[in-house]
């Protein structure tokens, strides 16, 4: 390490993160982040890494160290949840999380004295809020997000129900996960270190599967069964919050039950509107003007201020005000429907439904191809200088326009690697049982 001063590790590491399709853009206050989750060995060999799940004897390799010692070192950064540890069929594999919805999160999600998280809250507060960088690349970069919407289940009509499939439904991922913890939300917990957290329940924070069953084991988020996450999303929905997790069909790894106060990702829809930054549900309100009273509570629940009240032009009641919904704001949570007492409100349909991911590869590979990141997948090896030559090569290669239209067309992004995800994990199974 004598060689790798501490400028070049924690630069090499931000390379490192830059490439996931949801990367941290360079800073000084992100340096400061770094240094405090990473010491400076720890930072050179994180950015060694490769993108996907690696084994013990892969990193030792990489690393140029015995077994034993990559195993200790990998472990100690698993503890700390630096790294997810997941175990498969018998082996434990490792993989570093991007940023967010990442080992950001997770350094908040408890309490702990290793680090000093009032001022680790404060940074993040001033990188997230107070630089731009980072949370619009993360929110507006590319057509698919790292997040959507699940729609406010106790709001759904007989009619609604039909049109609801499983995986848009907060209560059917609690229900078939292998792993449920829950957390200290890090949006409100960062808040409350700079004196902005409002009083929404704090230990509400959902992670499933194997990201679940990784913060469980290291401490981070405590094991509850299905009967307890129904309650707490109960308690969520009583809370009018609103319920935002990974943007994939199978095996959801995170819910968070957000407020529009706190919550990066609420706040984002704010901010960025225009740019789409979070995947909506497949409903939005319909408002009925004649019964609407204008009195204001659809106005005050929503949480991305797509509701405002404008004038009825009803000239017999010159005050008389009304509902007005922004569409393109709109998140399609449902919160409105709930807070309306008059029944002016009810959740349609969209015309079209919104593309949702098969998985966590499946939309790896589409935000890569999206935010011109597709070779750092395709050459994962931070070692070897010829795979990093020839991701540079095919970098240059899919951001020609031509080249690039054709990987950014619906049917590529969901139809073709759909498939071809399918494919790859069916003759994975087929593998391991025989």
């Amino acid at each position: 390490m004598a060689h790798h001063t501490l400028k070049s590790s924690y630069t090499s590491l931000v390379n490192r993160l830059n490439f996931f399709p949801q990367g941290a853009p360079p800073s000084k206050l992100l340096d400061k982040i770094l240094t405090m989750l990473f010491s400076e060995e720890e930072a050179h060999l994180v950015s060694l890494l490769p993108i996907k799940p690696f084994t013990a004897a892969k990193a030792a390799k990489g690393w140029k160290m015995r077994l034993p010692e990559a195993q200790r070192i990998l472990d100690k950064l698993a503890s700390r949840a630096i790294l997810v540890d997941i175990d498969q069929n018998g082996e434990t594999e490792y993989v570093l999380p991007p940023p967010m919805a990442g080992f950001f999160e997770f350094s908040m999600m408890r309490i702990r004295s290793d680090v000093d998280q009032k001022v680790l809250g404060e940074l993040f507060y001033k990188y997230l809020n107070e630089e731009e960088d980072f949370i619009k690349d993360l929110f507006t970069l590319g057509e698919t997000q790292l997040g959507r919407v699940f729609v406010h289940e106790p709001v759904l009509s007989n009619k609604n129900a039909i049109h609801v499939l499983d995986y848009e439904r907060a209560s059917e991922v609690i229900r078939t996960a292998s792993h449920m913890g829950v957390g200290t939300c890090y949006c409100r917990h960062k808040m409350l270190h700079v004196g902005r957290a409002c009083d929404n329940p704090l230990d509400i924070c959902m992670t499933f599967n194997t990201t679940g069953a990784s913060l469980i084991k290291h401490g981070f988020a405590k094991q509850v069964d299905v009967i307890e996450g129904l309650d707490l999303l109960d308690q969520a929905y009583e809370s009018n919050l609103v319920q935002f997790g990974e943007n994939v069909r199978n095996r959801v790894n995170f819910i968070c039950n957000c407020c529009g106060c706190c919550c990066e990702a609420m706040i984002a829809a704010r901010r960025f509107a225009i740019f789409n930054p979070v995947h909506t549900s497949n409903f939005i309100p319909g408002i009925d003007e004649q019964s609407c009273t204008g009195c204001g509570k659809c106005v005050n629940i929503c949480p991305v201020e797509a509701m405002t009240q404008v004038s009825a032009n009803d000239p017999k009641k010159p005050n008389r005000k009304i509902a007005k919904l922004n569409e393109k704001v709109c998140l399609g949570c449902g919160l409105c429907i709930r807070a309306c007492k008059e029944n002016s409100l009810k959740l349609l349909s969209l015309p079209a439904r919104v593309i949702t991911p098969l998985n966590g590869t499946h939309k790896a590979v589409v935000m890569a191809i999206e935010r011109g990141k597709f070779q750092h997948l395709l050459f994962d090896n931070k070692v070897l200088f010829s795979h990093r030559a020839l991701a540079a090569v095919l970098g240059v290669i899919l951001k020609l326009p031509p080249i690039k239209q054709i990987m950014a067309t619906q049917q590529v992004k969901s139809r073709y690697f759909e498939a071809l995800i399918s494919y790859y994990e069916r003759d994975l199974t087929q593998k391991n049982c025989n």
